[in-house]
């Protein structure tokens, strides 16, 4: 037997790449990365045929994405990024105390009570 998983399409002989689960009592379709073992009730589809899956009329396709694969950034993460260079490269006004900017302003909240690891901040406006 051989050690590589074939796509469960009929006449495809390619690796396989993905598994296809479908739950009836939602009327979804599962598509992950490849399992770890064959299930019997389990479709393993290589890379050509999960990317042109499609579902039955009135079902939904959910597709989870492999975690290992690296994620390619977004415009969103590309932009935050670029405003946290710019404001870590700003120069901090020095505080009323003289000090570097660490001592407290007024704008910061002010602890009120405390149980455990949770804390109560209320704005010193309030």
């Amino acid at each position: 037997m051989s050690p590589v998983r074939r796509c469960s399409r009929t006449a495809c002989g390619r690796p396989a790449v993905a598994t296809l689960t479908y739950v009836y009592a939602d009327s979804t379709a599962v598509l992950g990365p490849l399992a770890t073992y064959a299930e019997p009730h389990c479709y393993d589809l290589c890379a050509e045929h999960s990317e042109r899956l499609t579902a039955p009329r009135g079902w939904e396709v959910v597709r989870l994405s492999d975690g290992s694969a690296p994620a390619h950034p977004s415009g969103d993460d590309l932009e935050a990024l670029a405003n946290a260079v710019r404001e870590a490269a700003r120069p901090h006004d020095r505080g009323p105390d003289g000090g570097d900017g660490r001592g407290r302003r007024s704008a910061d909240p002010v602890e009120v009570a405390r149980r455990g690891h949770l804390r109560v901040l209320r704005s010193p406006d309030s």
